[in-house]
């Protein structure tokens, strides 16, 4: 049976192959059709130069979008779904992050400017894959490999060293690839010349893909890590964490493997603010505890989002003597029941009471949401008003 059958959207791209028919399926969904694996984006090759495969396509109707025309690049939409289409090329100049490229009519060419031999294959719309250089052996054997020398590989582009770990993670069997994590080793010292974001980008996927602990430890082994996270990182407490079930959240993960403050790791990282906020959340830390009263729970759902209780959480696992799994699933399992309690007091309803606008607007709140949450975060509007109207001579300033 051809391979091809695999795919929910072969009418598609039988589409596409009636107007393009020397092209070519290339690099991850072959690889993952070979593998039985689930397929993520669909990547096509074809001899024609991008400004052809557009004009051609069209002409059909087909909606074509110019993705990355330098690179060869066109997109083509076809029931709200993308297809990438590229031209075959070949590098001329490389600098370990940018390449210059011409097109070629060449498969093998533009095979031998791909990374690995796994991701070097091509399929046609017959089902028949085009393979230069063994990339189906070593799927089957577990050989995450790259395209001829590696050492060259990685100087035109040194992401590949970070790539390497992540698809040896998701296909590779031991004993691990000695030419490979060689060359990663002679090339460490390129690794500062990525950007922040590329970097960050490839860790996130390390951290949350298969067997993130025993990866992680081999990029330390082999020199990556203290490059990469060259502020700091405490690789037992993360490999702990992991083992104990830590979810597959790429910053909660973050935060049990590095051991700078957030701030240093989200400049370093050019993290979003989102994330940096959660990793601050993190590592800040917080009355989590098992034995938390379910007051005590209730007071910690009202200051805090859920996702940062559980990471927080998790921290504390990992930290604590008693890692008991079952009773902190328990903690994890009875926070999440708790629907957040919201403190229903507002500056506005102090003004219509006669407290007058200003800094003592902001001091007040705070005293009644302390009383709010010491008393179980139960109380409503009128029983906070109240309480306040019983103690607005105490001095609040």
């Amino acid at each position: 049976m051809s391979i091809l059958k695999k795919l929910s959207c072969i009418n598609a791209l039988n589409q596409l192959w009636d107007y393009l028919p020397q092209a070519r399926l290339v690099g991850g969904v072959v690889r993952d059709l070979l593998a039985n694996k689930p397929i993520a984006d669909i990547d096509i090759a074809t001899p024609e130069p991008p400004e052809t495969v557009m004009a051609i396509l069209q002409k059909t109707g087909i909606t074509v979008i110019p993705t990355g025309l330098a690179h060869g690049t066109v997109t083509a939409l076809i029931d709200h779904t993308p297809y990438e289409i590229t031209t075959l090329r070949k590098d001329i100049v490389t600098d370990g992050r940018h390449a210059q490229v011409v097109w070629t009519d060449d498969w093998q060419e533009d095979a031998a400017r791909r990374d690995f031999t796994i991701n070097a294959m091509f399929c046609d719309r017959d089902g028949k894959v085009w393979d230069f250089y063994q990339g189906q052996q070593d799927l089957l054997s577990g050989t995450v490999r790259f395209v001829g020398n590696a050492k060259e590989r990685i100087e035109e582009d040194v992401l590949r060293s970070l790539r390497f770990f992540r698809f040896y993670a998701r296909y590779g069997k031991e004993p691990i690839d000695i030419e490979a994590v060689t060359a990663i080793q002679q090339t460490t010292d390129l690794l500062k010349t990525l950007s922040a974001e590329r970097v960050w980008s490839e860790m996130q996927r390390i951290l949350i893909g298969p067997m993130a602990d025993g990866i992680v430890q081999q990029m330390d082994q082999y020199g990556v890590l203290e490059e990469v996270l060259s502020f700091g990182y405490q690789l037992p407490f993360f490999q702990k964490m992991v083992q104990l079930g830590a979810p597959k959240d790429a910053v909660l993960r973050l935060a049990g493997l590095v051991s700078a403050p957030s701030q240093i790791v989200a400049k370093k990282l050019r993290l979003s603010r989102k994330q940096e906020k959660l990793l601050w959340a993190f590592q800040e830390g917080s009355d989590v505890a098992l034995a938390n009263t379910e007051i005590q729970k209730r007071q910690l759902r009202a200051e805090y989002d859920l996702e940062v209780l559980i990471g927080q959480s998790w921290i504390k696992q990992t930290a604590s003597v008693i890692e008991d799994s079952e009773q902190w699933n328990q903690w994890r399992h009875s926070v999440s029941l708790i629907e957040r309690p919201i403190f229903p007091v507002m500056g506005q309803d102090l003004i219509q009471l006669g407290v007058q606008p200003g800094p003592i607007i902001g001091n007040t709140l705070k005293i009644i949401k302390d009383w709010w949450l010491k008393n179980g975060c139960y109380a409503s509007q009128e029983e906070c008003l109240k309480w306040f109207k019983g103690h607005k001579n105490e001095r609040i300033n």
